[in-house]
């Protein structure tokens, strides 16, 4: 998945070779996607958790909702602290206490609600900015412009390759042990991913750029606030495909089948995402990206349908195919737009925005689910992703100016010099650095 402001990212082979090859990329990708098992699942394996403690659809996306709330809560504040005091004094405490969160869930189970709801509260706030420090750390990895646009794109295939194989790993585990062993093994994972990526020497040794002192921090970018509005939307969309599906699967086989539907939609993600990186992008990303929602928003309409669970596995797989260029062009987006030291927070509030609709999304699924039917759970999806779009349509004038205060715009640089190899910030490059 390669996105790129002017110039295009090669052929996918050659250029994800390229990638690969560079010192600490494997360590640092593997790291992180395995630090996010936990919250790339945890919708999955709370959801499992609730009903098979007895719980209703209302209550697994009530609990889910607020996972995901407090999630999004603790993103951009444990993002901040990062760009202010580093990578891992921030990263291994916080998964350390999500962990923990999680294993109390699993351990007292539902049958008190107030305990429930506070260990999942627990769990997602401390969710480590991960993804948010990875994207900081590919100018100091990687150095040239075009490497990190094709960075951006491996990353979002990534994120794919985690929720295609994670739906199937949580009800693996479901099937060979029991729900709760699921939210614990998924959240050891975490622990041993997380510690792979802070005790690397590209993490232990980047910093931030000196930034503005200002209480909104990354939230004054107008262009980042346009993008986050639209993602609320795409994360709506999300969160009530994962309820509704969960419905779905009741009535057509169970767990299997619920599995089944999630990966294939991370699945129809990966390939999407795969086939968008094998290819040069000219012009603006903000332009692209309009079009990539739209076409995102288009493949959640034929899930209303509800058909047998093979026409339905297609539909879902349909439906995943431009989720992941659209992350991927956004990833880029957030960059051209976040201003001088907010990185890693500008990408945490694209993780917390998108969090905080798709809890609000779960939330919204499981009562259209009870009230009207399975049909109307997936009718919240395809509102969503046409809500996404009308967004990015009524702000197109907003992400069309790229600010130029304290960081230079994404572009691919036309040289590269010794000293952009080892880490320098040129034009093309985000506001991190080696310390």
């Amino acid at each position: 998945m390669g996105p790129g402001g002017g110039a295009g990212v090669g052929a996918a082979g050659g250029g994800y070779a390229d990638i690969f090859r560079a010192p600490h990329v494997v360590r640092l990708l593997v790291g992180t996607l395995v630090g996010r098992l936990p919250n790339g699942t945890a919708h999955i394996a709370i959801a499992l958790f609730t009903r098979a403690e007895g719980g209703s659809y209302t209550l697994a996306g009530a609990l889910a909702a607020v996972y995901g709330l407090a999630t999004a809560a603790g993103q951009p504040l444990l993002g901040r602290a990062v760009d202010l005091y580093g990578q891992p004094r921030v990263q291994l405490p916080a998964v350390v206490v999500s962990a923990l969160g999680m294993a109390w869930l699993a351990v007292a189970g539902t049958a008190s609600l107030p305990v429930a709801f506070a260990a999942v509260v627990v769990a997602g706030f401390f969710t480590p900015p991960l993804e948010g420090g990875l994207r900081a750390l590919w100018p100091t990895v990687l150095g040239r412009g075009d490497r990190v646009h094709r960075a951006y794109a491996l990353d979002a295939v990534a994120q794919e390759v985690m929720y295609t194989v994670g739906p199937l790993l949580v009800t693996l585990l479901v099937w060979l042990w029991s729900p709760a062993a699921a939210l614990l093994v998924i959240n050891v994972a975490g622990v041993a991913g997380a510690l792979a990526v802070v005790s690397s020497a590209p993490s232990r040794a980047w910093r931030s750029e000196p930034r503005e002192a200002h209480w909104l921090g990354a939230l004054r970018s107008r262009g980042l606030l346009a993008l986050l509005g639209a993602f609320f939307f795409v994360g709506l969309a999300m969160g009530s495909i994962t309820v509704a599906a969960l419905a779905y699967a009741d009535g057509h086989g169970g767990d299997g089948v619920y599995g089944l539907l999630m990966a294939a939609l991370g699945l129809g993600a990966l390939a999407g995402g795969v086939v968008y990186g094998a290819r040069p992008w000219a012009g603006a990303p903000e332009a692209r990206l309009r079009v990539l929602v739209g076409l995102l928003a288009l493949g959640y309409l034929p899930l209303v349908l509800v058909p047998d669970v093979a026409m339905m596995t297609v539909l879902a797989a349909v439906a995943g195919v431009f989720l992941a260029p659209a992350i991927a062009c956004a990833f880029l987006v957030v960059d051209r737009h976040a201003l001088r030291g907010t990185v890693t927070e500008a990408f945490s509030w694209l993780v917390t925005t998108f969090g905080v609709g798709a809890a609000l999304g779960s939330a919204a699924a499981g009562p259209a689910v009870e009230l009207a039917g399975v049909p109307y759970g997936f009718g919240v999806a395809g509102a969503g992703g046409a809500a996404a779009l009308l967004v990015l349509l009524a702000t197109r004038r907003v992400l069309a100016t790229v600010p130029h205060s304290g960081r230079p715009p994404v572009e691919t640089p036309a040289h590269v010099s010794e000293n952009d190899r080892n880490g320098t910030v040129e034009p093309g490059f985000s506001a991190g650095r080696q310390a």
